[in-house]
């Protein structure tokens, strides 16, 4: 019997409170991912509408996602449809797509004050260093975080894709200051689940921090719409996800997940997918939404909940893709 899922989720110990399941904006204004082409303005407006009117109200973006286009999509939507209740993230990059690093704070302020600007906000909810860097340091990096959290232009801190030893000092460099870490966002699916036995996950919840699931659903593969002899075409980052054993692994996985599925109404693989990860103390998934479908189809996972049993299950038929 299906329980009701929580209503909100707590970035960490910051107070900032969100719903279950957030929004990665990503492909929003980006032509590598087929904006302009495949879809556009018109379907980004959908996936916002469908998402808040599905009780979205986390939305993850970066200045380098469209080269600030998605910060700027989520801001002009924020304001057209009053949003008020919105809860925006975006993300610092430490280096530039050239990979020259940016090492002074005067750079980081002027990222940051850009960001603020394409949003359309004095404050943003929640500002993250994109990826681990060791230029600058990262003690560095949250000294300049702790500067903006104090000037009110930063709610809360997080970082992306750090490993579990530089999460621990980014965690003890804003501690100094008073000052919580409130997530880390890294990929995490029932495809990918190494956070669990890489430390990621055991710091989180040791420190208090909050896990965001980026590729919660594995980049379609958790759809059953990719199976061997049948795989994506266009950019795709260099993972393991669409290697030939991997793709095979995943059928009777997405088999399950629909076996499930139809117990609780019809609901989709990927929805019990997102439903799984839900039911993870403190991990917030945010899968991405090109457009109204997609948006309706993530929603779908929240306001139900799968049970121990079903948990148990789908934990066990994935224990492979924990290493």
């Amino acid at each position: 019997m299906s329980g009701d899922a929580p209503g909100s989720l707590e970035l960490g110990r910051t107070g900032v409170r969100v719903s279950p399941l957030g929004i990665g904006a990503g492909s929003w204004g980006q032509p590598r991912w087929g904006f302009g082409q495949s879809y556009g303005r018109a379907e980004v407006v959908e996936a916002f509408e469908a998402s808040v009117r599905g009780g979205v109200t986390f939305f993850d973006t970066a200045e380098v996602y469209g080269d600030g286009a998605s910060e700027r999509f989520l801001g002009e939507l924020r304001v057209a449809h009053r949003a008020e209740g919105v809860v925006l993230a975006t993300k610092y990059a430490p280096k530039v797509l050239t990979l020259r690093p940016r090492l002074t704070r005067g750079a980081f302020r002027r990222a940051l004050a850009a960001s603020l600007e394409r949003l359309g906000v004095e404050r943003v909810a929640l500002y993250q260093i994109h990826w681990q860097s060791p230029i600058p340091p990262v003690s560095s990096l949250m000294e300049a975080m702790a500067e903006a959290v104090a000037e009110g232009k930063i709610q809360a801190v997080g970082v992306s894709n750090y490993d579990a030893k530089h999460l621990r000092i980014a965690h003890e460099a804003l501690s100094k200051r008073g000052i919580p870490l409130a997530s880390n966002q890294v990929a995490y699916s029932l495809l990918n689940r190494t956070a669990e036995t890489n430390g990621v996950m055991a710091a989180c919840r040791e420190l208090g921090i909050s896990l965001i699931a980026h590729t919660p659903l594995a980049q379609g593969l958790l759809s059953g719409k990719y199976r061997p002899g049948a795989l994506p075409s266009g950019p795709r980052p260099p993972t393991r996800i669409f290697e030939p054993a991997n793709v095979a692994a995943a059928v009777p996985v997405v088999g399950l997940l629909a076996e499930i599925g139809r117990g609780h109404g019809g609901k989709s693989p990927e929805q019990v997918a997102l439903n799984w990860l839900m039911q993870q103390p403190g991990v917030l998934p945010i899968p991405g939404a090109k457009n109204g479908a997609q948006a309706r189809s993530n929603v779908g996972a929240l306001g139900w909940s799968l049970t121990k049993e079903e948990i148990a299950t789908i934990d066990a038929a994935t224990a492979r893709w924990r290493t």
